[in-house]
């Protein structure tokens, strides 16, 4: 009799133990973490790994290429998940979602031939996310999301599901599955309407009018596209404080002035909410980018040329971007520039909204750290020059292919260039803009006639455009120290 009741006990006890743990994929050495250690996404907005892994199987037809490495996701060698993706074990099985450095990381190529090497922190060039959320939407709404076609190809990569995975755990999760992403492809209609993104750029804060659940027919016209490049993420401790012991002002349009929230804020990105954030996770990353430093550039430098270019730099550039990539000290670095003065393209500023602004301050209402600081502003932040080489695309929204370009007047500036190649542009300082297809991968054409795309403003003799050509040579070449 005691064994017969040991059974059903034994049982519930394994099912306790399975269907309750939380225990995320956490790594000693920092780097490796911020590619692969959790931030908590995968508590709310996981997917099941072996799920993730048969998709783009199951529906290849919705990418442009094989797997997500046809989303510019990055793999290296001898790891099942790409750089920016992380596991925790939840509700009972492995699942996996974003983490800070699907955004932060890309490669460089010194040729056409060499290996690509992975920079940690720097804007995520390759990464197409518009494509990558659209692969899942679309995925969802077909007929092949379901157990029919998920189960025996999951059989085909992982062995044989057991009897509980296969015929409750896995069906459950499906429905689970397709249900929360056919809910977000509803509420994100109108946000993915917009013009494609293109690699290394993100709408950061239209997504969350979504969530907010926003009526898309109240949005004004001027307010729907809102997309910028992927910033940069070392050196924050200097991005603390301006020279007058303020703040600086943060995000592309300098919004708020709390580092702690920029980054909550940020993390809702990779799937967190505020239940389910992992703040012991998360506060390890900050700690590490207080200090975290942009790599050097790696490619010879003409000192002598740089030498000319630095009281050129020091004169025209110094004042709002920092003394030297190393020091941010400038009587302008941090603060908001008005958009007339900037006069950059306006869409990101504009999607910004009071309206949005109000909302994101009932983030976390009930919390210790419920955001306080969120404001409109009317420009945008003039941002430190660290690592500016790793940093192309320029201008907020990434429409001036290389830094040589962008001290040229906007109409003699390239209209159309291709993103999203790894390949450094030595002379010009950026990524070569000029290859638009590399054997079977197409690389995006963007286009600055596409609204959000504008490649107008930081032009005119204050901004250096007038300078002769061999200033503009010796400029770029002492920017290469930074």
């Amino acid at each position: 009799m005691l064994a017969l009741l040991l059974v059903p006990v034994t049982i519930a006890v394994g099912l306790y133990v399975r269907f309750s743990a939380d225990e995320p994929v956490t790594y000693p050495d920092i780097e490796r973490h911020f590619k692969y250690g959790s931030t908590g996404g995968e508590r709310a907005s996981g997917f099941p790994f072996w799920i993730w892994q048969v998709l783009p199987k199951v529906c290849a037809k919705y990418l442009p290429g094989e797997g997500y490495a046809s989303l510019g996701m990055l793999y290296e060698p001898g790891r099942t998940l790409p750089v920016g993706v992380s596991m925790r074990r939840s509700l009972g099985l492995d699942r996996v979602f974003l983490n800070c450095a699907a955004c932060h990381a890309g490669t460089v190529r010194d040729t056409p031939q060499s290996a690509p090497r992975v920079y940690l922190g720097m804007p995520a060039h390759q990464l197409n996310l518009m494509g990558f959320e659209n692969f899942f939407f679309n995925c969802a709404a077909d007929a092949r999301f379901s157990p029919d076609y998920i189960i025996p190809e999951i059989d085909a990569q992982a062995g044989k599901l057991g009897p509980l995975d296969r015929y409750l755990v896995y069906p459950v999760a499906i429905a689970l599955m397709r249900e929360r992403l056919l809910m977000l492809r509803e509420r994100f209609t109108w946000s993915l309407s917009q013009p494609p993104w293109g690699p290394g750029r993100v709408d950061t804060f239209n997504p969350s009018k979504a969530l907010f659940n926003f009526p898309s027919a109240r949005l004004s016209p001027e307010e729907r596209i809102g997309t910028t490049d992927f910033p940069s993420i070392w050196e924050q401790r200097k991005r603390k404080t301006r020279d007058d012991g303020q703040p600086m002002q943060l995000h592309w349009d300098g919004n708020n002035t709390k580092a702690e929230e920029r980054n909550k804020n940020a993390a809702f990105g990779t799937g967190t909410t505020p239940p389910t954030i992992d703040l012991v996770a998360i506060g390890r990353l900050e700690e590490w980018l207080l200090d975290a430093t942009p790599p050097k550039y790696p490619y010879d430098i003409d000192q002598a040329l740089a030498a000319r270019g630095a009281p050129l730099y020091a004169e025209y550039c110094a004042d709002c971007h920092g003394a030297s990539g190393q020091d941010f000290g400038g009587a302008r670095v941090g603060h908001v520039t008005p958009l007339a003065d900037i006069g950059t393209d306006r869409h990101r500023l504009d999607s910004f909204t009071p309206e949005l602004a109000q909302n994101l301050g009932s983030v976390y209402a009930g919390y210790p750290w419920r955001f306080t600081g969120f404001r409109k502003t009317f420009g945008y932040a003039n941002m430190p020059l660290d690592g500016l080489w790793l940093r192309g695309p320029y201008l907020h929204n990434g429409s001036v292919p290389t830094v040589r370009d962008l001290l040229e007047p906007a109409a003699t500036r390239p209209a159309r260039f291709c993103r999203g190649y790894d390949l450094i542009d030595q002379a010009k300082l950026g990524f070569v803009s000029e290859v638009c297809q590399e054997g079977a991968r197409q690389y995006f054409r963007y286009d600055t006639a596409v609204p959000g795309n504008g490649n107008a403003g930081h032009e005119g003799k204050a901004y250096g455009t007038e300078l002769p050509d061999e200033d503009k040579a010796a400029l770029v070449e002492f920017l290469k120290t930074f």
